[in-house]
This record gives C-alpha cells, sequence and structure tokens, in this order.
C-alpha cells in the first residue's frame, strides 16, 4: 500500500492496546469506560464503553470520537448495582440500559415510572411514599423542600389526605 496524502480518503486503521489520557497519567485499554466531553459547554459528559481502541495513521476527521474529548476514566455500574453501593464516588455512574451496537438493540425496552413528573426512579434523588396510596413522590414536585421530607414521619399524598 503507498503512501496517504491528506488529500486521500481512505483512512488506514491500526489497533493499539492502549491509549495515555492526555494531561494525565490514566491508560484507556479496550473494555474499560470513560467520559466524553460534549462539544456543547453547557452538557455533561457521555459515558462510552471502549470495545476496541484503533488509531488513524491519516489526521482526515471522520465519524470517530476522537481520543482528545476523553475527560478520564470512570466505572458503569449496573442500575441494581448502583443502588447496592455503600460509598459513591465521582467516577460511579449507572446505566439503565444496555446496548448493542451491531444489531441496534436497547434492553430492557422500558422502565417504571414515578410521581406526578412520570420519571424512572433516580437513586441520587430523594423520594417518599405516600402511607395511603403506596405512590412514590419527589419533594419538589408535591411542593415540599428535601428539608421538609427528610423530617417526615408519615406521608399522605393529596389524593390520600
Amino acid at each position: 500500500m503507498g503512501n496517504l496524502s491528506m488529500s486521500d480518503n481512505r483512512k488506514r486503521k491500526q489497533n493499539t492496546d492502549f491509549y495515555k489520557i492526555s494531561g494525565s497519567s490514566e491508560i484507556v485499554r479496550a473494555g474499560d469506560c470513560v467520559l466524553i466531553r460534549s462539544s456543547q459547554p453547557d452538557k455533561q459528559p457521555s459515558v462510552a464503553l471502549f470495545e476496541k481502541l484503533e488509531k488513524l495513521e491519516t489526521d482526515i476527521e471522520g465519524d470517530l470520537m476522537s481520543a482528545n474529548k476523553i475527560e478520564g476514566k470512570c466505572i458503569l455500574h449496573s442500575f441494581l448495582d448502583y443502588t447496592k453501593l455503600e460509598n459513591i464516588g465521582p467516577g460511579d455512574y449507572y446505566s439503565r440500559f444496555g446496548y448493542r451496537v451491531g444489531t441496534n438493540e436497547v434492553t430492557p425496552h422500558r422502565v417504571p415510572v414515578y410521581c406526578k413528573c412520570e420519571m424512572p426512579y433516580n437513586p441520587d434523588w430523594l423520594m417518599m411514599q405516600s402511607d395511603g396510596c403506596k405512590t412514590w413522590f419527589h419533594p419538589g414536585c408535591v411542593n415540599m423542600t428535601t428539608a421538609q421530607a427528610r423530617q417526615l414521619s408519615k406521608y399522605l399524598c393529596d389524593e390520600c389526605s
């Protein structure tokens, strides 16, 4: 194969065993999870799992993620495992869904929702259960602060009171 010029649309890929995150001592390998910086400054980073790492031998941009968007490594837990953690660190994340790239399959197809806001359970947000109907609510969705909700020994929603 001859040399590729910058105007050549072909890309030669070569598998690599690791990538050192610039500005850090962290090493990313296939199977690691990382935080990917959003191109929009006001958005949170995304979590990605690397199945394999490749380096391009040209500087031509493609639809591959650029390594310079990696902020750092993280740990991706199943939702159930995350809810069982005793200490949650800044690098701990959870996923409700699994996604298979080859088949575009997402599992599960949906999750239960709660509260008036019809959001899935989030272990990082306080919820309280009505003692009457056993429905779960976020304090803010029933015009209550988190501090007020923590002081309650019993709670009845508007429908039950």
